[in-house]
């Protein structure tokens, strides 16, 4: 939510606190004119994730939207390490030990999900909505072929290592091969 403080019907800060009060996480950024600390500590302190001063330049607005949208996911880090594997979630990247892995942007998507949940067990269905998002989803076993492909690009590029575990009956977690042989 991009949110100005100067509002016809009610202030900023009252529909900031509402939305607080009534539990609403959505992350809010406020952009306003007003400039004077006093404002920006009370809009923070109601809840508001940034704040940014008017005039203002679009991309500095939009790399602000992206910041505080990453961080409400629970990651401020725009680039995920697992072992030599590195995914830019900004560039939507994918590099191992500085290479460039060309992945399809299904592929990029499964990984992309997989890093940010890394050591969780992601069910198909998981995948399947972060793929399509409930439109014109496939049989779930096209999520088995996109793992297939994605785990043959990446064991080419790591020497043989394999980062994406099937856990059965369950669906598919990323771990860093590197600590498995080590435990």
């Amino acid at each position: 939510i991009v949110l100005d403080l100067q509002l016809p019907d009610m202030s900023g800060f009252e529909v900031l606190k509402s939305l607080r009060v009534a539990k609403v996480q959505t992350p809010v950024l406020i952009l306003s004119g007003n400039a004077i600390v006093e404002a920006k500590v009370k809009a923070l302190g109601f809840g508001a994730d940034d704040y940014m001063t008017k005039p203002f330049h679009k991309d500095e607005l939009v790399a602000r939207i992206q910041a505080v949208v990453r961080r409400s996911k629970g990651h401020s880090q725009s680039v995920i390490t697992t072992g030599k594997l590195t995914v830019n979630l900004d560039a939507k990247t994918v590099e191992v030990d500085g290479s460039r892995v060309h992945l399809t942007g299904k592929e990029y998507q499964m990984l992309e999900l997989l890093s940010l949940r890394k050591g969780t067990t992601l069910t198909k269905e998981m995948f399947l909505n972060h793929l399509y998002g409930g439109m014109d989803e496939p049989e779930l076993k096209i999520i088995d072929v996109f793992i297939c492909k994605l785990r043959k690009k990446l064991a080419a590029a790591t020497n043989g290592d394999n980062y994406i575990e099937t856990v059965w009956g369950r669906g598919y977690v990323l771990r860093d091969p590197a600590e498995e042989i080590a435990a």
